[in-house]
Parts: C-alpha cells; sequence; structure tokens
C-alpha cells in the first residue's frame, strides 16, 4: 500500500512539473522561465492582443514588485513587468504593460499606491486635471519622468512617525506650549486680540502698497546697478576718505571741546530766553501800535522818506511851487562891505544885508 501511495505522489508531481511547464510564457521551453514572479497571477488584468510598454522613474518602489497590477482610475488595465535601477542616477525605472485599448495623454502622472492599510501595491496611471495640457496619447515606448511620478507614505513611515511623535516626540512640547501659551495669554485676551488686529491692518497696508514697494525695490535695483557701474569712482572716493577721517581723529579732542561749549552756550541761551521771554513779548506787543501805523502809511511812507532824505530841492517840493520862479531866504556869513558881483552878461543883484536875507 505504502508503494501505491509512492507512485500516486510521484505521478501527482509529474503531473504538476508538466502543468507548469505549458503555463510558461514562452510555451513549454524551459530557458525562457527565470522564476515564479514570470508566472502570470489569476484574476489579473487583461491586457488584450496588442499591449504596450510604458516606463516611468521612480526615486521609490518600496514594496512593489514585477507583476503587480497598474490601474487608472482603480480599474485593473496592466501589470508591472520589471523594475530596474540605474546605476547612473539610483532611479527605479519600472516598466509597464497596458492593456492597448487604455488611452491616456502623453503627460500622464504615476503613483505608486496601496490598495488598503495592509493591502499591495500598485501603480496608478493619472491623467492632467488641466485637459487643454493633455498632448498627443500615450504610446509604445514612452517614458513618464521622475517630475510625474510619485508615491503614497507607507503605513510603517506613518506608524514610524506617530511612534517618534508619541514616545518622547513632539506631545509633551505641545502641552508645555499649550500652557505657557495660556499662562501668557491669561487676562490679557484683549491687548492678545488688539495685537492680531493690528497685524491684520499692517498686512492690509503692506497688500495695498505692494506696488509701492515692488517700484521701490526696483529703484534699489537700479541704485545697485548705478553704484556697481561706478565701483571705481566709489572706491577712488572711500580712499580719499581715510587722510580725512585721520584729520577727524586728530583733532576729536577740539571737537569734544567744541561740542561742550556749544552745549554750553546753548544752555545759556535758552536760560537767557526763558528769563526774557516775558519782556520780549511786552516789547513786541509795545511796537504793535508802532507797526500797525506803519502798515497804514502805506505809499505816502515811501514818498516821506525821499522828500526828507533830498531837502530842500526835490522833485516833489518842485510840484508844490506855483509860478516861474521861488524866492529863497539865504542867511550869509560873510565880512561887512562883501558885495556879490554878477557874472558877465548878467542881470544886477541886490546888495545882501548882514543880518537879513535877500529877495
Amino acid at each position: 500500500m505504502r508503494r501505491g501511495v509512492a507512485r500516486a505522489g510521484m505521478a501527482l508531481s509529474a503531473a504538476l512539473v508538466v502543468t507548469g511547464l505549458a503555463l510558461l510564457p514562452g510555451g513549454c521551453g524551459v530557458p525562457s522561465f527565470h522564476g515564479i514572479e514570470d508566472l502570470p497571477l489569476p484574476g489579473g488584468a487583461d491586457l488584450g492582443s496588442h499591449p504596450y510598454r510604458v516606463t516611468a522613474v521612480f526615486k521609490d518602489v518600496t514594496s512593489l514588485f514585477p507583476q503587480s497590477a497598474v490601474k487608472v482610475n482603480d480599474v485593473p488595465v496592466g501589470r508591472v513587468e520589471k523594475i530596474e535601477v540605474s546605476r547612473d542616477d539610483w532611479l527605479a525605472r519600472v516598466t509597464m504593460k497596458v492593456n492597448g485599448k487604455v488611452r491616456l495623454p502623453s503627460d500622464a502622472y504615476a503613483n505608486v499606491e496601496q490598495s488598503s492599510l495592509l493591502g499591495e501595491k500598485y501603480v496608478q496611471l493619472v491623467a492632467p486635471k488641466d485637459l487643454a495640457a493633455r498632448a498627443d496619447p500615450l504610446r509604445d515606448g514612452a517614458v513618464i519622468p521622475v517630475s510625474r511620478t510619485n508615491r503614497n507614505a507607507d503605513v510603517e513611515e506613518v506608524f514610524g512617525a506617530l511612534s517618534m511623535l508619541l514616545n518622547g516626540g513632539g506631545v509633551q512640547q505641545i502641552n508645555t506650549i499649550t500652557r505657557e501659551l495660556n499662562r501668557a495669554l491669561g487676562g490679557r485676551e484683549s491687548a492678545a486680540r488688539s495685537v492680531l488686529t493690528q497685524i491684520g491692518t499692517f498686512t492690509k497696508n503692506l497688500d495695498a502698497h505692494k506696488g509701492d514697494i515692488t517700484d521701490a525695490l526696483d529703484g534699489l535695483n537700479k541704485l545697485s546697478s548705478t553704484v556697481a557701474a561706478r565701483d571705481a569712482q566709489v572706491g577712488t572716493v572711500l580712499d580719499g576718505l581715510g587722510p580725512g577721517l585721520k584729520v577727524l581723529q586728530e583733532q576729536r579732542g577740539s571737537l569734544v571741546t567744541m561740542l561742550k561749549s556749544l552745549d554750553a552756550l546753548s544752555s545759556v541761551a535758552v536760560d537767557t530766553v526763558d528769563r526774557t521771554k516775558d519782556d520780549i513779548v511786552a516789547d513786541l506787543r509795545a511796537l504793535a501800535p508802532t507797526l500797525k501805523g506803519l502798515a497804514d502809511a502805506g505809499r505816502n511812507l515811501p514818498a516821506s522818506l525821499q522828500v526828507l532824505m533830498t531837502y530842500p530841492f526835490t522833485d516833489e517840493v518842485l510840484t508844490g511851487v506855483k509860478g516861474d520862479y521861488l524866492n529863497v531866504y539865504l542867511k550869509v556869513a560873510a565880512a561887512p562891505g562883501t558885495m556879490v558881483r554878477p557874472a558877465a552878461g548878467a542881470l544886477p543883484l541886490p546888495s545882501v544885508p548882514q543880518e537879513g536875507g535877500a529877495r
């Protein structure tokens, strides 16, 4: 009976081997079989009669294996054929077979996602949201660059971060921060509210003057460009400042003495003004009528000054004389018997008495 059981087992094993060889992708040839991963998974996506290959470049493909599903809108449309790592940039290149009937734009995205909390990893092909950005359809041999690939966080990463947070992480610090904030803001809610309101107003003002701020920055940029273009002249000026600064350093004592004297003078001037301000105010008030009279004189004052400064022979006096001659009375101090002789051809003049006037 034992021999019969052994023979039956051997026959079953031989049948399984034959069945496995028949299921190989290359037919019944053994050389194309590289392992169990080459066997198609039951219930996998239907690739159809004309599938096409797409390669996506990922930075990280943790827990993604060959024969993993490729989905579009969570519907299986293909499978991962192979995963390779380039030694030039150490990026993972995932080659996928996709059903030929699936149409995707050439700028599609590829994400590594997980079916459930502890489920398998798969590749999700996503079309861009912007329909206008869609270009030609994704064709055989297309490559999705690393800029359009991503992966979701693993459960292990989430649990690790949660463990770090709970075990000596930031929970105690959050508690401390909350307690200190309550202590700092306790009884000062109105002041904190006022500060927040002022910050909001300040932010609104900044937003309202963003054009002016941009113009100021542009002007500063132009100034910097001008200074950079004249760096030689600026260097000459800075070199010339050295001797001047040296002279200032040598005369530092004199400058300090002068500043102290100016301080003392300012103190005396302030004290003098404080003491005499009442008198100055009284003098100004006393001058007010005089200044008012001068203001009322108006244009008559300059005319009066003209008569006064050129008396007695002025144009203003002559305009007031009636007739064609002017009586002038002179008092001449001369020796007795002095005679005034007329010039040649002139009419004789009357004699002038000593104590009187001649007409």
